[in-house]
């Protein structure tokens, strides 16, 4: 085989088919999220549509004035391996408000969501006799991926199914562990999992729940606690798995459960063990993004009025979007060539930058740009958006909605 020609002719077949990935050579400018200098073929200011980072933490001053002071601290570097060397105060304090977020017992710190993902479904489904993996079918590749690794018995439910779920625990013995796996917020469609009736379930059939709340900590709750706090589900999970990477703003993944689960995952998940753990600097200015989030509701309340703005507006020109109760607006265009096209188009000539969302990560045909507003957005970029795509969707001949009343 001429391995060379082997890699080129794959990527040369994801060139064609529309799904080859291009990164944005961008750089955020501090203070002023979501303002971006695009450093391509050709520099230019950009102002950043399809950030994770929700609400702009990752720039707030006291996200920032924590970092420099841990990073004056403590130097650069964890040191090694949380086992080894690696375990500072600074991650300390952050599990602890990390627990307290959660109303749990504990926390555990991992280097980003994929591999608290990775490693607390793997060494849970893996370690437990017998154990039942129930996974929703739509769960995001880094809990697919534990479960693998995991290789315990797993069973896909459909899609946010609870007769489909039930269906599947009533044919497994009332003894058999069981560890039921699901979303609090999905991604790429924005709908929200049924988590109390999940629950129930898992009550009636002596299951163990498994939420990931990546898309909605920080953004939902009283204190950012997630869906699960906003419905008052919190103390009925088994574990709650987060990121620090997205409205908190920093980096890191966590789950948060009781002390002895935390200290089994701990003791077992290679994912945790051989790891060196993130800087005390990344650690503290998660801390400090967490505990003004459970005290400030300014930003959650800003965040859905923008969300709604820009829903409101793409409804009046008609471009279509899936309707959801989350943050996330999926702006449907069902072609993969078109939503490169428009992204890039989009970057190129209005300094917009939206990454397009193809196959694998949403089955073909459902290709979209993904926008995900944020309380800094002004009314001016929302405008500049919709006008941008309006052109947009003339220019390319997709179809849109009826429009709303004028």
């Amino acid at each position: 085989m001429n391995y060379q020609d082997f890699f080129k002719g794959a990527l040369t077949e994801l060139r064609d088919q529309g799904n080859y990935r291009v990164f944005a050579d961008l750089e955020r400018h501090r203070g002023s999220f979501p303002r971006a200098t695009s450093r391509g073929a050709q520099t230019a200011d950009v102002t950043i549509w399809c950030s994770n980072d929700y609400l702009g933490m990752g720039q707030h001053p006291d996200v920032l004035g924590a970092m420099h002071d841990a990073l004056d601290r403590c130097g650069a570097g964890a040191g090694g391996t949380r086992n080894i060397s690696g375990t500072t105060h600074d991650h300390v304090l952050l599990e602890a408000e990390l627990a307290d977020l959660h109303g749990k017992e504990a926390a555990l710190l991992f280097t980003s969501g994929y591999v608290s993902n990775w490693a607390a479904l793997g060494t849970l489904a893996g370690r437990i006799p017998d154990c039942v993996v129930l996974s929703d079918a739509l769960n995001h590749a880094s809990m697919i991926e534990g479960i693998r690794h995991s290789n315990a018995q797993r069973m896909i439910w459909k899609h946010n199914d609870l007769e489909d779920l039930e269906a599947k625990l009533a044919r497994l013995p009332l003894d058999q562990p069981k560890l039921i796996a699901f979303e609090s917020v999905y991604s790429m469609d924005g709908d929200i999992a049924p988590i109390a009736e999940i629950c129930d379930l898992a009550d009636k059939y002596n299951a163990m729940t498994y939420l990931d709340e990546v898309h909605a900590v920080g953004l939902y709750g009283p204190r950012g606690g997630g869906v699960a706090e906003q419905e008052g589900l919190m103390d009925r999970l088994t574990v709650i798995e987060g990121t620090l990477g997205k409205a908190f703003g920093v980096m890191g993944g966590y789950i948060a459960a009781s002390a002895e689960l935390c200290d089994f995952v701990r003791s077992f998940a290679s994912g945790f063990i051989f790891t060196t753990a993130v800087p005390p600097a990344v650690a503290a200015g998660a801390a400090a993004s967490i505990k003004h989030l459970k005290s400030s509701n300014a930003e959650r309340v800003a965040h859905q009025a923008k969300v709604a703005e820009v829903r409101s507006e793409l409804d009046r020109i008609g471009i279509p979007h899936v309707e959801n109760p989350s943050h996330i607006i999926p702006v449907m265009v069902g072609d993969p060539v078109k939503c490169k096209f428009i992204s890039d188009v989009l970057l190129k000539d209005y300094g917009v930058y939206i990454q397009p969302i193809n196959y694998p990560t949403v089955p073909k045909g459902t290709e979209r740009l993904r926008i995900t507003p944020s309380p800094v957005h002004s009314a001016a970029d929302i405008a500049h958006l919709i006008g941008a795509l309006g052109g947009l969707w003339e220019q390319c001949q997709l179809a849109r909605m009826p429009m709303a009343a004028q």
